[in-house]
């Protein structure tokens, strides 16, 4: 069974080869970026085998060859201090709060290392935690998609990190999002259900049967009706990855603009004529799910008092509200 923190190339020197090719010279096209010297190394340390033996860097091709290559994948990059505009909502020697717009990744990752808030964080701060993945994560613990915004707690030393976790882990804490939604719900509910990888996509996160995937609770309120849409007011009781999104979804109420759960399409209602093309142009100009992390309260890891933020709606969110509101009064 291979590991998947390495990487595993195997070829066979091709009939024809010109034999007594030096290994550490053949192999070298076959590693990106690698220099003669590492390449060297990795031989020296193993990674390399021809025909199932260990051989020197030295050693003289020959057609018919079988070459093994195991290489342990690289740690990515350290996040790097980046200059960034942010929304501070509330700052001390603990914690930080901010108020993230969608958009923006919040921390390193394969495809994003740069231009994420913990860059722009490690910029503004200096110091941030390091208990979790202080490479790429420091001061990181919770998170929020990358195209749902709202208020997420940055802690600032240790100490902070592990009281706040332990918030987080217990969900000893208070946490409101505000989300339009296809479809008009109860006037309030609970959905349940474990969240798991989907078994036809491994990319997107599923409502799946116990015992797999985790035990997942949300509840919501809807705080206004309009045509074929709402907006809901959701609380969690559990932390799930796309936790709202998918619990929406599932139930039929898929989270507006939501490309990946079936948001981004007409969902109810008529989706012909000026009605679809107005809907084709909101999902534009929102560009995401309509999805706002709006309430964050906590104990504070020094003073032991509870705390609380409220953000505002962002602009594109507004803007569809408005949209909805005009609609629905016609």
């Amino acid at each position: 069974m291979q590991d998947p923190e390495k990487t595993y190339i195997n070829f066979v020197v091709p009939p024809g080869h010109t034999a007594n090719q030096r290994l550490d010279l053949y192999i070298r096209q076959f590693v990106q970026n690698a220099t003669r010297n590492k390449v060297q190394e990795g031989i020296k340390a193993g990674y390399v085998k021809v025909n199932g033996n260990i051989e020197k860097a030295s050693y003289k091709m020959q057609p018919g060859d079988v070459i093994d290559i195991v290489l342990p994948k690289p740690p990515p990059p350290q996040a790097q201090p980046e200059p960034m505009t942010l929304d501070i909502v509330y700052e001390d020697n603990d914690i930080l709060v901010v108020n993230k717009p969608p958009e923006i990744v919040v921390h390193p990752g394969a495809g994003n290392y740069t231009g994420t808030l913990v860059n722009g964080l490690l910029h503004y701060s200096g110091n941030l935690s390091e208990l979790n993945d202080p490479m790429v994560r420091p001061g990181i613990v919770h998170r929020l998609d990358k195209n749902t915004s709202g208020l997420l707690v940055v802690a600032r030393n240790n100490n902070a990190h592990a009281f706040l976790a332990g918030q987080f882990a217990r969900h000893d804490l208070e946490r409101s999002y505000w989300a339009v939604v296809w479809g008009q719900p109860e006037a309030e509910g609970t959905f349940t259900g474990n969240i798991g990888r989907s078994r036809s996509n491994r990319q997107v996160m599923a409502v799946v049967p116990e015992p797999d995937g985790k035990h997942a609770v949300t509840h919501y309120k809807v705080l206004e009706y309009f045509d074929y849409l709402s907006l809901v007011e959701v609380r969690l009781e559990t932390g799930r990855t796309h936790q709202i999104r998918v619990h929406f979804a599932h139930n039929g109420f898929p989270v507006f603009g939501d490309p990946t759960y079936g948001g981004n399409a007409v969902r109810y209602g008529p989706n012909t004529g000026a009605r679809k093309a107005m809907y084709e142009n909101l999902f534009e100009v929102l560009g995401r799910q309509c999805l706002h992390a709006k309430t964050l309260g906590f104990v504070h890891p020094s003073s032991g008092e509870m705390i609380s933020f409220t953000s505002e709606l962002p602009g594109d969110f507004r803007n569809v509200l408005n949209k909805l509101r005009v609609m629905a009064s016609v």
